[in-house]
């Protein structure tokens, strides 16, 4: 293999490894998941260390954000199941949609994590 700077070193791979073993997951289908994440991030952060050079005028958070966004919060899918489940019913009762109504608010008023 080449000396590449976005390989893995060994150390890295032996942690995955023993992560995959530690989660009762196949060893190399985790390494290669773990290693396609890593080396991507690698490449991201090569790109956005480039982009901050001023002659440029660039703004590196946006691409960050567009190239690795977050995934929903709890709070964010919960409130996401709870439309769904909401939308699913055509008929609701009174109780169910007051219950609904609740649990909405509650979620709502939970901090974005």
């Amino acid at each position: 293999m080449t000396n590449h700077p976005i390989v893995p070193s060994p150390e890295q791979v032996n942690k995955w490894f023993d992560d995959a073993v530690r989660l009762n997951s196949t060893p190399k289908y985790y390494i290669a998941r773990q290693a396609a994440l890593w080396s991507a991030d690698q490449e991201l952060n090569a790109c956005c260390e480039w982009l901050q050079d001023p002659d440029l005028n660039v703004d590196t958070y946006k691409l960050r954000t567009v190239r690795r966004p977050k995934p929903p919060t709890l709070k964010e899918q919960a409130l996401e199941a709870l439309e769904v489940e909401d939308d699913a019913m055509p008929l609701r009762s009174l109780e169910r949609s007051e219950r609904f109504d609740t649990i909405r608010r509650a979620l709502e008023a939970l901090p974005n994590d």
